[in-house]
C-alpha cells in the first residue's frame, strides 16, 4: 500500500476539507502531514458546519482513524477548543484522533513573537494569521522548540519557562509590551493560564510515535490518505516568497511530515477553485478590484474561516496551476466552487502573463519586483444555478466546455467538479 495525497494548488482555501470529509470513507487513516492553527478546513453536512484547524478532516467517520503528523504544530488551547466543538456535538475523538510525540507546540509567547515581527514590517507585513505559525517553525529549526512528547516530561515546565524567557527577550529588544497585548480577547497571563491546562489535556489523546504507526499501517495493508494545509503556492520553498507559509505544503512535504520514503507516495489528488482567491499580502497577477472581484468575493463567500479577512479574488490563472501540478506530480484534479461562476456572462482565463512585451508561461524568480499583465482567453458562462444538481451529466454544456478547456491546458483529468459547499454537493466526472 502507498499514501494518497490530498493538497491545494492555490493560495490555500481551495475547498480541503470538504474534499477530505468525501473521500474518508475510502480510507483507513486520515493524516495530516504539515501546518497548523493557520489552516481552516471547513466542512458541511446535514445542515451542520464545522471549521477544523489542526484535526484532519476525516474525523467524522468514526471508522477512519485520524493522525496530526510530525510535521503539524499544535497550539494546545486552540486544540481544546477545536475538540469541545466536537463533543458538543459529540463527534467522537478519543479513540479515533492520534497526535504524533514529534509534532512541535505552539507557545502563547510565540504568538506574541509573531505579532511583534508582522507589527515591526509595518507596509511590508506578510499578512500572517498571528498563530504563532512562523516563530513555532523557526525554533523547530532552530533545535530549541517545544513537541508533544515533552509534555509527558517531568522537567516540561523546565523546559517551556526556558523557552518563554528567550521570547519574552526577544519582545523586550522590539519594545513590544505583551503585558497588555490580548490574546483571543485575553491578556497574555490568562492566555497562558488556559494554555497550561491544554497542554495537559493533550494527555487524553493517544500520543504515538506516528512515522512507525503509519509505516506499519502500509504494511498491514491499510490505506492512507495525507491531509494538506495552506496551498502549494505559498510553500516556502516554491511558494511567492517571502509572503508564504513556514512549511513545505507541497507532495515533498508528505515524506518528512509523516516519516514516510518517497517510494511509499501513491496518487496525488490536487485541488483547485474555478477561479483565484488569496488571503494576505504578496504577488496575484488575475486579481479583480473592480466589480467583477467583488461579485466573486459576494457569490463564493470568500472570508477567511481563520481570520474572517476578505480574500482577494480573481480569474483563474493556468500559468500558476501548471506550476503546482508539477511540483506535486498531480495525477487527478478536483475543480472547487464551480457553481460560484455561475452569475457571470463571461469567464476570463489566464493562459499566460505579458513581461516586457514577451509572452511567457512560467513564474519568474523575481515576480515580487516584475509586472506580471495576464493574457485572458474568454469563455462563455452558465448563467444557470447548478448548485441542486445531483449528477455530472446534468451540468451545462458551457460547464463541460469550462472542464474540458482547463484538462486540455494542463494535461492533468478533472474528477471532481464541486458545485456547494455541501459534503452532497459533489459531482463525479
Amino acid at each position: 500500500m502507498k499514501v494518497d495525497v490530498l493538497l491545494g494548488l492555490q493560495w490555500g482555501d481551495e475547498g480541503k476539507g470538504k474534499i477530505v470529509d468525501v473521500l474518508t470513507p475510502k480510507y483507513d487513516v486520515i493524516a495530516r502531514f504539515q501546518g497548523g492553527p493557520n489552516a481552516g478546513h471547513t466542512i458541511e453536512f446535514e445542515g451542520n458546519k464545522f471549521v477544523l484547524h489542526t484535526i484532519p478532516s476525516g474525523i467524522f467517520n468514526k471508522d477512519s482513524v485520524n493522525i496530526i503528523g510530525n510535521g503539524v504544530i499544535i497550539e494546545p488551547f486552540i486544540f481544546y477548543r477545536e475538540i469541545e466543538k466536537l463533543d458538543a456535538q459529540n463527534i467522537e475523538n478519543r479513540s479515533n484522533l492520534l497526535i504524533s510525540k514529534k509534532a512541535h507546540l505552539i507557545l502563547p509567547s510565540h504568538r506574541l513573537l509573531d505579532a511583534a515581527y508582522e507589527q515591526a514590517k509595518g507596509a511590508s507585513k506578510i499578512g500572517s494569521t498571528l498563530k504563532g505559525i512562523g516563530p513555532t517553525y523557526t525554533d523547530r529549526t532552530a533545535r530549541s522548540g517545544l513537541r508533544v512528547g515533552d509534555t509527558c516530561s517531568m522537567n516540561f515546565m523546565e523546559k517551556y519557562e526556558k523557552l518563554k524567557q528567550k521570547h519574552l527577550r526577544i519582545l523586550d529588544n522590539y519594545g513590544f509590551d505583551y503585558n497588555s497585548y490580548e490574546l483571543d480577547g485575553m491578556s497574555y497571563a490568562e492566555y497562558e493560564k488556559k494554555w497550561l491546562e491544554s497542554a495537559e489535556f493533550l494527555s487524553e489523546f493517544k500520543l504515538i510515535d506516528s512515522e512507525y504507526y503509519i509505516n506499519n499501517a502500509l504494511d498491514e495493508g491499510k490505506s492512507i490518505l495525507a491531509e494538506g494545509a495552506q496551498g502549494s503556492l505559498l510553500d516556502v520553498d516554491f511558494g511567492s516568497y517571502p509572503f508564504v507559509t513556514s512549511s513545505n505544503t507541497i507532495t515533498a512535504g508528505v515524506c518528512s511530515g509523516l516519516g514516510i520514503s518517497p517510494k511509499r507516495v501513491g496518487k496525488v489528488y490536487g485541488i483547485f477553485k474555478a477561479y483565484c482567491t488569496r488571503v494576505g499580502s504578496g504577488p496575484f497577477p488575475t486579481e479583480l478590484e473592480d466589480a467583477d472581484g467583488d461579485l466573486l468575493r459576494k457569490t463564493g463567500n470568500e472570508f477567511g474561516s481563520t481570520t474572517g479577512r476578505p480574500r482577494r479574488c480573481g480569474w483563474l490563472d493556468l500559468p500558476a496551476l501548471k506550476y503546482a501540478i508539477m511540483l506535486n506530480g498531480v495525477d487527478e484534479l478536483l475543480m472547487m466552487k464551480t457553481d460560484v461562476l455561475s452569475p457571470f456572462d463571461t469567464i476570463k482565463v489566464c493562459h499566460a502573463y505579458k513581461l516586457e512585451g514577451e509572452s511567457i508561461e512560467t513564474i519568474p524568480y523575481d515576480g515580487m519586483e516584475l509586472d506580471l499583465q495576464p493574457q485572458y482567453t474568454s469563455r462563455k458562462g452558465w448563467k444557470v444555478d447548478i448548485d441542486k444538481l445531483q449528477e455530472y451529466s446534468e451540468v451545462p454544456q458551457e460547464v463541460v466546455d469550462y472542464v474540458k478547456y482547463v484538462e486540455e491546458q494542463v494535461n492533468v483529468p478533472v474528477s471532481v467538479v464541486s458545485v456547494g459547499p455541501d459534503r452532497s454537493q459533489t459531482l463525479f466526472t
